[in-house]
């Protein structure tokens, strides 16, 4: 089975995580605290940001489409709304896969666990948005 999959929720998804973490890092919300302890130097200049900026974009709509695929594969199996089908993929794929990788790693480096909570937290939340939008927006024909 091939997953219907909505491009254009997960283009929105993928937008949502940009503007999740423009909001999330600015130095006024978390962006201070976390380049405090993730020992970044906030005063390089913004060309720099480039090459990470474009590579969140793709991992972005990587992350959007697996959840849309996920989604969709999840609401075939169980039934029920879409939406909660595609919040539950999301807390679900956020919780067995990125916390707990980042969870690890984090240990391993040595991390503080206060940047560790900080950056999953972050991934909660853009995960719970791309959820949404792929959930209020499912593939034609499926609902």
């Amino acid at each position: 089975m091939v997953p219907e999959i909505n491009y254009w929720a997960v283009l929105l998804a993928t937008a949502s995580s940009m503007v999740v973490g423009s909001i999330w890092y600015t130095p006024k919300v978390f962006g201070t605290r976390w380049a405090r302890l993730a020992k970044v130097d906030m005063d390089q200049p913004g060309a720099s940001a480039v090459i990470p900026i474009v590579v969140t974009l793709i991992v972005s709509f990587i992350t959007a489409w697996v959840l849309a695929g996920a989604s969709s594969i999840a609401w075939h199996f169980y039934g029920g709304g879409y939406l909660l089908a595609a919040l539950g993929t999301a807390v679900i794929l956020w919780a067995g896969f990125t916390a707990a990788r980042f969870i690890t790693h984090d240990a391993f480096e040595g991390r503080p666990s206060s940047l560790t909570v900080l950056n999953i937290a972050h991934e909660l939340v853009t995960l719970v948005i791309m959820g949404v939008i792929i959930g209020v927006w499912p593939p034609a024909g499926t609902v």
